[in-house]
């Protein structure tokens, strides 16, 4: 979602459709996780899959409707995650609807047999969008131990070549955790061999199978954010950070320029579980009602939760009194995941306020570093001019 700011804290123009957007009226991303089944066994899986598919997931003519409600909710872009979405026989058909109901449609499949050339072939006849894939280091041992299942780095190779080949636009999804914070290099080197169009990097929320000591430090994120930077600039692909919105203040920082208010949990993005379930996002497991009982749109416009974390007046901790907080806002899921408050700081932050305000009445403002830390410089390339300050339309890989 590319962005100009236009006043209001939740305003964005959309520049594939021309249109500004007011995050708190629609969203501009709806995730569908379509089930929860999945044959692969990763050790940050949110979504704890497991091989078989739940008997309570959205049955066809649920999805369909679930699709409409999307559209009707004035979404451009929808994602079909899982789980592996793979592992439902009707998953074009959730595509061609998306499409005829004007929609992008992006899907994250899992690396496995089931994404054959003929699967793909079917897809992009059905209009798909993007395919996301997931790439969570640059060795291959390492990447099949985090999925659990050996060969599936080659089976990721395969698949992207296949997309590539295709005809499919391709984009890479990486988990930044303690197990890779240091390939950042090595890995966009892979991202770009592979012609990717973007590189969606995610930085990982202790929610589901994530253990909290997957989570890197705040320091050490400080620094693959500006690292991230600096391959943006140069690298033939886009970038852009998932539960990290603090990379708009390191962009901020080096452009000088303000980036427009960007999706965070609950602001211009919602998450619909295989039961239909409605979320801030998969990683804030919080829920705020059902595609069952009540239309998505009206969930995520009037729901409570959702308007307190499209509100960052009512932000907690430094989150609440940064300068940054209306295009920033720290991530929302994290904050929940580690203190149990989804309106407190993100722990993965480590700037310091400039100038902190006063705290409004009834704010928390929880303890911050007496002083501010020392920016990262930038490891090869000086700051540019026309660097973008929000990345373009993409999948999101969750």
């Amino acid at each position: 979602m590319m962005g100009r700011r236009y006043g209001g804290d939740a305003v964005c123009y959309d520049v594939v459709k021309g249109e500004i957007m007011d995050f708190n009226l629609r969203p501009a991303i709806v995730i569908w996780e379509v089930t929860q089944a999945c044959q692969l066994a990763c050790v940050h899986c949110r979504a704890e899959a497991r091989p078989g598919r739940d008997a309570g997931e959205l049955s066809s003519e649920e999805g369909f409707a679930l699709v409409d409600q999307v559209a009707g909710a004035d979404a451009p872009l929808m994602v079909l995650t899982g789980g592996d979405p793979m592992e439902r026989p009707d998953i074009a058909a959730f595509v061609r609807r998306g499409v005829e109901r004007g929609l992008r449609v992006g899907l994250s499949p899992s690396a496995t047999p089931k994404v054959t050339p003929q699967s793909l072939r079917e897809l992009k006849a059905a209009g798909l969008h993007r395919l996301a894939l997931s790439l969570d280091s640059h060795l291959e041992h390492k990447h099949d131990a985090f999925r659990r299942v050996p060969g599936s780095f080659r089976r990721t190779m395969e698949i992207a070549r296949d997309v590539r080949d295709i005809g499919i636009p391709l984009q890479i999804g990486t988990t930044i955790s303690a197990l890779n914070a240091s390939e950042l290099e090595p890995m966009a080197e892979i991202v770009g061999r592979l012609g990717a169009v973007l590189w969606s990097v995610f930085f990982i929320v202790p929610t589901g199978r994530a253990n909290p000591a997957l989570m890197i430090s705040a320091e050490v994120c400080e620094k693959a954010l500006y690292q991230l930077h600096d391959i943006a600039r140069v690298a033939p692909f886009a970038v852009k950070t998932t539960e990290a919105p603090h990379y708009r203040r390191v962009v901020a920082e080096r452009t000088g320029r303000k980036p427009a208010s960007g999706v965070n949990d609950g602001k211009g993005f919602v998450f619909v579980s295989h039961w239909g379930d409605v979320f801030p996002s998969g990683f804030l497991p919080v829920k705020a009602g059902n595609v069952r009982e009540r239309p998505l749109g009206d969930i995520y416009r009037d729901s409570p939760l959702f308007k307190a974390l499209r509100d960052p007046g009512r932000l907690n901790g430094r989150c609440g009194i940064c300068e940054f907080r209306t295009f920033c806002g720290g991530s929302r899921a994290r904050a929940h995941a580690v203190s149990g408050d989804p309106l407190g700081e993100d722990p993965l932050c480590s700037y310091v306020p400039e100038a902190p305000c006063v705290a409004e009445a009834g704010r928390s403002t929880q303890s911050s570093p007496p002083q501010r830390p020392p920016r990262p410089p930038s490891a090869t390339h000086p700051p540019h001019p026309e660097a973008p300050t929000t990345p373009p339309p993409a999948v999101r890989a969750e």
